[in-house]
């Protein structure tokens, strides 16, 4: 018999000597052999390694055959492919999403008496009496209480107030109800999960289909009941469920969870890119905030993937002024070098702000996790809508949407704004018409007004009303980001240090600091930029971004001279922030609930030995091993059955316990299974071998189950005495879910992912059992 013809069959051949044998039923072919379970963590070693075999023999058949050569091609083709259908596909998404969300959104106040599915701007487009000064108004759109009882004075806000609250309740409602019933993983932001996934934890249905269709809705709905949130986290999280099911019609991708990986970094950066607008803010979003294995092929990949998304979502123009997002602005006055002053001190206030809000937000969702308040999550999420609601309707910059917020406040003011932010003195009715006209008479020109007084209070009040729903609102039971709420914040306090600063160089711009910085006839001051700023330093705070940062604000606003400012507030956040705790929001949230992320950032200072960390411990029973020969299938099912390990190391006996590899437990499962079917012969004595030679036997004696083909004969090992900051940093490098420790080639011991985090915890003097996934 040829030996490769028979190796190709899974079958069983009874030969001449009537010896029934095993013709090697157990390669990689078997259905579920190298496939994890669900809540485990890849071995990227093997992943790596199952890749490259493939792409050999691929390479290899390419060689001699015109067909295998064309299917090289195509194979090499296949991740453009991907990327492609992914761009497209998460473009079209966020592009429904932002339709669906602004329209719903102006539900709460109102409806258009010319289509209802029309929102307040697309209505109003289309008056012949609109007017500059009251773009927002005309015969068109009605308020609900105008529809229901005309226009009475006395009754009408209450009216609007109430049924302002009614929209906003029941559309928290809905999207609470849909994630509980259908998808309970559609809550929250996604990216600490996203982050852990992409480290090679292993979260069914995290990523499914089912996960994809609830979140697209219910953030639609989230976002437009007003709660202090932002659809661009969750737009990670759709754009990896996108990519999860793509990659299931490509099996280059399905086969291989490392593989599957790369693709879904890409997917990060494409949700980054619709979200903002930034495709190249997104590629560096991916490398520096939730990447665990990035390269340079990926990279490529990434890069292309978000510049399709980007042109998909500029095809549709959800906002119909040709830009990707609502608040894209254009500054033109230079910024003075003094001015790094109040920029510095904007980076200050967003790592305080960052620096709370970590703190609050945790204790509230520990809270929320060991008290009975977890258990009525329906219940929560309507009281914080509720609040979110009744106390943010009495003011404009609390009720409009967080977008519509931030893009008011970046904006500078121009010819034909209407804001009370750019009402100054000499200005009729609050319009900056006659500001380039009053420019000319000097500084003077930019007093300010009335409306602009009345706005700083209210933006004042808007702030603590952001900062301590904000606390509340991240972490409840619907898709809710953490982006918009924190440029919001940081908008806020940027805007009213830009008036504060622009009022105190009007009332003094005869000093001598003032006087070679502020020209007469030009505006000196842009309030717009320190709001862009404080944005920057707020969200870079809480999530620690620095580099993507930057350019994600550089692309919304295409101002190459804003990137020092940036920057400066940027950093100066980061370093206060980290002052105060060492961990982002995302990190935080991981720790939390006790996902096994074993974090790149993080240094392991201490001076311990693989021998202080392995497993068994002294008091310990001794490690469950496999023999390669010398046992039976009884005792090999047993020994599954009386342990709950993802593998055991298999000796050469139970005396010498000569290590010669590791097996994983699915795949000892599955094999014993697919021969229990298809070998006949085989009983619970048969014997189980890991070795390529059979050992001498009874002609009697039942047919021996081989499984040499799913023994790992190279597990990575480390001696007693290595310490522990090496093997840290080879299970961050290779990404390894477990190592093996040996003496003179004995086997003594096994670290696991998990051990090394219940370390790391245990020498910051948290609680190691912490680290079990819930």
């Amino acid at each position: 018999w040829n030996k490769e013809f028979l190796s190709k069959i899974k079958v069983l051949y009874v030969l001449p000597s009537n010896s029934p044998k095993l013709i090697d039923l157990l390669d990689d072919t078997v259905p579920g052999i190298g496939t994890y379970e669900d809540f485990n963590t890849i071995d990227w070693v093997r992943e790596k390694s199952k890749d490259r075999d493939r792409h050999r023999e691929i390479t290899n058949k390419s060689k001699h055959s015109t067909v295998a050569l064309l299917f090289s091609i195509s194979d090499a083709f296949s991740g453009w492919l991907l990327m492609l259908l992914i761009g497209l596909m998460s473009g079209a998404l966020a592009g429904g999403i932002d339709i669906a969300a602004h329209w719903m959104t102006d539900l709460k106040e109102g409806v258009c008496l010319n289509g209802f599915w029309f929102n307040h701007e697309h209505c109003c487009w289309a008056s012949n009496e609109t007017t500059f000064q009251e773009r927002d108004k005309c015969p068109q759109w009605k308020t609900w209480a105008e529809l229901m009882v005309g226009v009475s004075e006395g009754s009408v806000n209450v009216l609007n107030h109430f049924m302002y609250v009614s929209w906003a309740l029941l559309f928290a409602f809905l999207a609470v109800i849909l994630v509980r019933a259908f998808a309970p993983y559609a809550c929250g932001s996604g990216i600490p999960e996203i982050k852990t996934i992409l480290s090679g934890f292993i979260i069914r249905g995290y990523l499914g289909k089912w996960t994809l269709i609830i979140k697209t809705i219910t953030l639609v709905l989230a976002v437009s009941s007003g709660l202090s949130l932002g659809k661009e986290g969750p737009l990670v999280h759709v754009a990896c469920c996108c990519a999860n099911i793509l990659c299931h019609f490509f099996t280059k991708y399905r086969r291989n969870e490392a593989k599957r990986r790369e693709v879904l970094s890409a997917a990060s950066a494409v949700g980054v890119s619709v979200a903002f607008g930034a495709p190249i803010g997104g590629v560096l979003f991916s490398l520096e905030e939730v990447s665990y294995y990035f390269p340079l092929k990926t990279l490529w990949r990434s890069f292309f993937a978000a510049l399709v998304a980007a042109f998909t979502l500029r095809s549709i123009n959800p906002f119909g002024n040709s830009r990707l997002v609502l608040f894209y602005v254009e500054f033109h006055t230079p910024w003075h070098l003094l001015e790094l002053i109040p920029f510095v001190l904007l980076g200050i206030f967003g790592g305080l702000w960052g620096a709370f809000f970590i703190h609050a937000n945790i204790a509230w969702c520990r809270l929320r996790k060991n008290t009975r308040l977890g258990h009525y999550p329906v219940i929560e999420v309507l009281v914080v809508t509720l609040l979110t609601a009744l106390l943010a309707f009495p003011i404009e910059y609390t009720r409009m949407s967080s977008s519509e917020l931030i893009s008011e406040l970046f904006n500078d003011c121009g010819l034909l704004d209407s804001s009370k932010l750019c009402d100054y003195s000499g200005n009729s009715g609050g319009t900056s018409g006659s500001v380039n006209a009053t420019a000319a008479n000097g500084l003077g020109a930019r007093l300010a007004g009335p409306g602009l007084y009345t706005a700083m209070w209210q933006l004042a009040l808007a702030l603590v009303f952001k900062m301590l729903i904000t606390v509340a609102t991240f972490g409840i039971k619907v898709p809710s980001g953490l982006f918009i709420p924190s440029i919001a914040v940081g908008a806020i306090a940027g805007r009213l240090l830009g008036v504060g600063m622009e009022q105190l160089a009007v009332h003094n711009h005869e000093r001598k600091i003032f006087r070679g910085w502020c020209s007469p006839g030009a505006d000196c001051i842009t309030p717009g930029l320190y709001a862009m700023v404080g944005a920057a330093a707020c969200l870079g705070g809480v999530t620690r971004m620095t580099v993507s940062l930057v350019v994600i604000m550089f692309e919304l606003t295409g101002g190459l001279e804003y990137i020092v400012p940036l920057m400066a507030a940027t950093m100066t956040s980061k370093w206060v922030a980290d002052a105060l705790s060492r961990e982002s929001i995302y990190e935080a949230h991981i720790r939390l609930n006790g996902y096994p992320f074993l974090e790149a950032k993080e240094e392991f200072r201490h001076k311990t030995l693989a021998t202080d960390v392995m497993r068994p411990r002294q008091s310990d029973p001794p490690l469950s091993v496999l023999t390669q020969s010398g046992m039976s299938v009884e005792e090999v099912e047993r020994l599954i059955a009386d342990t709950t390990y993802s593998g055991f190391p298999v000796v050469i006996s139970q005396q010498s316990q000569r290590l010669v590899g590791f097996v994983l437990r699915r795949d000892l499962v599955i094999s014993l299974e697919n021969a229990r079917r298809h070998q006949e012969g085989v009983v619970s004595v048969s014997a189980v071998l890991f070795t390529e030679c059979d050992p001498p036997a009874s002609p009697s004696a039942p047919p021996a189950v081989k499984l040499h083909n799913i023994l790992d004969l190279s597990p990575f090992t480390v001696t007693v005495h290595t310490p522990m900051e090496i093997v840290v940093d080879i299970f961050r490098k290779l990404g390894l879910r477990q190592c093996l420790v040996i003496q003179n080639g004995r086997l003594l011991g096994i670290i696991t992912k998990k051990d090394i985090l219940k370390h790391m915890a245990q020498m910051a003097n948290r609680d190691p059992e912490s680290i079990l996934f819930n």
